[in-house]
């Protein structure tokens, strides 16, 4: 006779004989405080959170009324939060609570006051996907196991890739933008030295890449984690609205080969970081193909400009490149992460690169076609399927509606510009091409002082406490940031899709009330 374990906790069942079940201590007779096995338990426990979640963050959230944080020191946030994991289950109203608290001391990244980052705003329908994402649970490594998202995936990114110009390639998600970056490189090296994959560093010779002083800080980075050094990271010089100059890119090229260093590899960028700037690709293109080397474009922010028949001539050029990062969760709104690395390669570059045949994954004499398990074309084994809130997302608007969105975006920004050049105290850093908007507030006790010789330190505390105070107050947040020799500037995001001319004067207003007694 056996005796069911289960009965006595949430686990698989374990079948023993009466002697081996003496030896196992019984359980409390108390029921556990879990919902294994209570589908309606779960089920309203569920429909509870997201009730929560509809209230807190969706309308709330994006009420202009409400707060966009609630600013804790950390010490005290600890303690509201009560964030130690205990020995004993709590009840289902204490979760609740948890979820509460939660959100309400989480940044609203949602919410039309918050400029802090590269993404905002929230889609009802790319939220949607999240949530049946979240809820199937599924990798995207095989078909067997997801084949919905595989055939998805596949057309969203030649969806992309049409746009960049390609009738045909490659491409997966990655989680971020800065691993399609890597990812990049990584291709590109063993493009031209294929035995690095089982030789390693050791079948190299030194090796060189070459970007702007403008790039994304992941290009140095993916050279220390692929272990190429970041040496070999030649900077190129920007021009004055931080675009890469080529003839210093032709330059440096030169300078490596005459030191014995093997160039492979030019990352361009269209949108950078702070600037908005966007590299000249036809340019940048033609001394690649000289040279022989792979062009990367990290258009990780910028990408999403390709939908705009008015502004995509920023990114002319981009057609010749072989690979591409672009990351609609950014000016698409299409909600963290989606980060989609696209490839001209037809050669299956990605698999012979990244692959490792794991023969229990993989297996070569399954049922339907093995081309369709894609998991071997990256580095990850289990990945999440970034491709529905896209697709989801795409469905309901259209591309018109997605160029729409986009075009707004460089509108408001416009208009945002003009606002600012009328008032007093607000000076740009320079007229933007794209939605950055880099300006300075200068308050009342610098205004005409401009050739003080401590006008710039005292300058470059403005925005910090500006920041601070904005925070504290819980009315926005704007990012600052110094830039070369500039001093702390502020750096205007104009990307949720949601966002009025109202905002934009807010912005103005919200900061000269801030700044009024500085």
């Amino acid at each position: 006779m056996s005796i069911l374990l289960s009965q006595l906790c949430p686990l698989p069942p374990v079948y023993l004989d009466r002697d081996q079940s003496r030896k196992i201590l019984m359980a409390d007779s108390q029921p556990l405080l879990s919902l294994d096995g209570d589908p309606v338990a779960a089920e309203a426990l569920l429909q509870d959170v997201f009730g929560i979640v509809v209230d807190e963050v969706i309308r709330k959230g994006t009420s202009a009324s409400e707060k966009v944080c609630e600013w804790k020191e950390p010490e005290e946030l600890k303690q509201l939060l009560d964030l130690e994991l205990r020995h004993e289950g709590e009840s289902q109203e204490q979760i609740l609570e948890h979820c509460r608290a939660v959100i309400r001391y989480s940044v609203k990244t949602c919410h039309p006051r918050f400029f802090n980052q590269l993404f905002s705003g929230l889609d009802p329908h790319a939220l949607a996907g999240r949530i049946v994402t979240e809820s199937l649970n599924t990798s995207q490594y095989t078909y067997e196991i997801a084949p919905v998202f595989v055939l998805m995936e596949e057309e969203v990114l030649k969806k992309l890739r049409a746009l960049v110009g390609w009738s045909s390639g490659d491409g997966v998600f990655c989680p971020g933008g800065s691993i399609s970056n890597m990812y990049a490189v990584n291709l590109a090296r063993y493009q031209r030295y294929p035995d690095c994959k089982q030789r390693g560093l050791r079948a190299l010779p030194p090796l060189a890449l070459f970007t702007s002083k403008e790039c994304h800080y992941s290009i140095k980075k993916g050279a220390a984690f692929l272990g190429l050094g970041t040496d070999s990271v030649r900077v190129v010089k920007a021009d004055e609205r931080g675009k890469m100059i080529p003839e210093d890119l032709e330059r440096q090229i030169s300078l490596a080969k005459a030191e014995g260093a093997v160039p492979f590899l030019v990352s361009a960028t269209s949108g950078t970081t702070v600037l908005g700037a966007f590299d000249p690709l036809e340019a940048i293109a033609d001394v690649c193909q000289h040279h022989g080397l792979w062009l990367h474009v990290d258009a990780a922010w910028g990408g999403s400009v390709l939908l705009s028949q008015t502004h995509r001539h920023l990114l002319a050029g981009i057609q010749r490149a072989d690979s591409v990062a672009w990351n609609p969760h950014k000016l698409l709104s299409t909600g963290l992460q989606c980060s989609a690395l696209l490839l001209r390669d037809t050669s299956n570059l990605l698999k012979r690169c990244h692959g490792s045949q794991a023969s229990y994954l993989f297996q070569q004499d399954k049922f339907y076609d093995v081309a369709l398990d894609t998991g071997d074309k990256v580095v990850q084994c289990g990945r999440r399927v970034d491709c529905l809130k896209l697709w989801l997302m795409w469905k309901a608007q259209g591309e018109q509606g997605l160029q729409r969105r986009v075009d707004q975006a460089f509108a408001l920004a416009r208009y945002l510009v003009e606002e600012l050049k009328k008032r007093e105290g607000f000076e740009l850093v320079m007229e933007p091409e794209f939605v950055n908007v880099c300006f300075w507030f200068v308050p009342p006790s610098l205004r005409g002082k401009k050739g003080s010789p401590d006008y710039s330190e005292r300058l470059s505390k403005v925005a910090p406490i500006l920041k601070e105070r904005m925070v504290r107050k819980g009315s926005m947040m704007i990012g600052y940031q110094p830039h070369g020799t500039r001093s702390n500037f502020f750096r205007m995001v104009v990307a949720n899709p949601a966002l009025t001319r109202a905002d934009m004067d807010f912005l103005l207003n919200e900061l000269e009330r801030l700044g009024q007694d500085l």
